[in-house]
């Protein structure tokens, strides 16, 4: 069930994963080098990951109910990143086992300036605020539930829980943060309190962003 509970309520599994190598529309040397490797995310989240898939696009924004929350149950989408952005790369890291018991997620879109930047994590923000809870409905058409309790978000930074209505003890973490024209979310979701091993991969994948 717990694969399924992360294809609802995080959304970067619609995305299909992307040949090997450097995607043609990322540019050398800035988002691809950037992201903490499977290494890294585990020192950080005590937990051992491997790689998982890729994307080089933001996802289509997620079918949900009410269609107001879109920026909340796709935070990674096209209803946060829109058109507008030049660079853009999301990786998952899942459990090594692969049961989908523990899930990373790291994302940077690179605008072309600063403005754009913070307009998109003024959309991420405002959303949030909007939306207290959804219905989300997959691919497949399976249906589930889904909370967002979102802590009072600054200039720069917000962090915010998405817990799944019907399971005891799962919720996804998320950080977002915005750095000169990037912007920057880190995600862990998991059984238990995700939200300092989140913070901690936020903050560094945050550090080797240039901007």
């Amino acid at each position: 069930m717990v694969p399924c509970l992360l294809l609802a309520g995080v959304g970067w599994w619609f995305w299909p994963q992307q040949p090997t190598g450097l995607p043609p529309h990322i540019a050398e040397g800035t988002v691809q080098a950037d992201l903490l490797s499977a290494d890294g995310v585990s020192r950080l989240a005590g937990t051992t990951v491997v790689a998982g898939p890729q994307s080089n696009r933001p996802h289509a924004p997620l079918a949900v109910a009410p269609s107001g929350c879109a920026t909340a149950a796709g935070p990674t989408t096209q209803s946060v990143y829109g058109q507008a952005w030049k660079a853009f790369l999301s990786a998952t890291y899942q459990d090594a086992a692969g049961s989908g018991s523990y899930t990373v997620n790291q994302v940077i879109g690179v605008f072309p300036d600063s403005g754009k930047a913070a307009a998109a994590f003024r959309t991420l923000t405002d959303g949030l605020t909007t939306c207290p809870s959804s219905t989300l409905t997959d691919q497949a058409g399976r249906t589930s539930k889904w909370t967002y309790a979102a802590h009072p978000a600054t200039e720069v930074a917000v962090a915010w829980t998405a817990t799944q209505g019907d399971t005891a003890n799962w919720a996804c973490y998320h950080q977002a943060r915005v750095k000169g024209a990037s912007l920057i979310q880190a995600s862990v979701c998991q059984a238990g309190d995700g939200g300092p091993s989140a913070f901690m991969i936020a903050d560094e994948l945050t550090g080797k962003v240039t901007g």
